[in-house]
């Protein structure tokens, strides 16, 4: 596990945390504090295994989802219930999402192992021996003219032949 990197993503979520939930709706810092550690532990989780497998769109989707759940669950249990708990979740998720599109490449570049082959560049240009095959254009005129005589010579041959019988 890659201390770095789940202090980077504990960071993010606390800071969009921070200034949604608690600048915005009023909900305590002590509040706002256990929700990002709770959204950085199983996000990171879920970064760590889904991330490398499916990709980096689906792991956003599963990070706004995980986000936006997570947030409305522990904010019923634990914000004031004067705030409008939905949007407020909604709006931290969407700034969550856009702050884990970074993350991911970060991940990608920094934690994760890179297959063999990225790691070196790769030179895609062949070196080998190209051939190409060259043809002359017809000109159809000629060519038609051309068969016509060759019937005619045909057709001249066999009227000898018949004709010397």
């Amino acid at each position: 596990m890659n201390i770095k990197a789940l202090l980077i993503k504990f960071i993010m979520c606390t800071a969009v945390l921070w200034i949604v939930l608690g600048l915005f709706y009023g909900v305590p810092f002590s509040d706002v504090l256990i929700t990002s550690v709770f959204l950085t532990v199983f996000a990171y989780a879920l970064d760590v295994l889904v991330l490398p497998r499916v990709g980096n769109v689906f792991a956003l989707m599963g990070d706004f989802v995980l986000a936006w759940a997570g947030i409305w669950i522990l904010g019923s249990f634990l914000f004031p219930e004067l705030i409008p708990l939905g949007t407020a979740s909604l709006i931290a998720a969407i700034i969550i999402t856009i702050g884990e599109v970074f993350f991911h490449r970060y991940m990608a570049e920094e934690v994760f192992d890179k297959p063999p082959m990225l790691e070196e560049k790769v030179d895609t240009k062949y070196k080998g021996n190209l051939q190409t095959e060259f043809a002359e254009e017809v000109d159809i005129k000629s060519a038609a003219e051309a068969k016509k005589k060759e019937i005619n010579v045909i057709k001249s041959k066999k009227r000898g032949i018949h004709r010397r019988r």
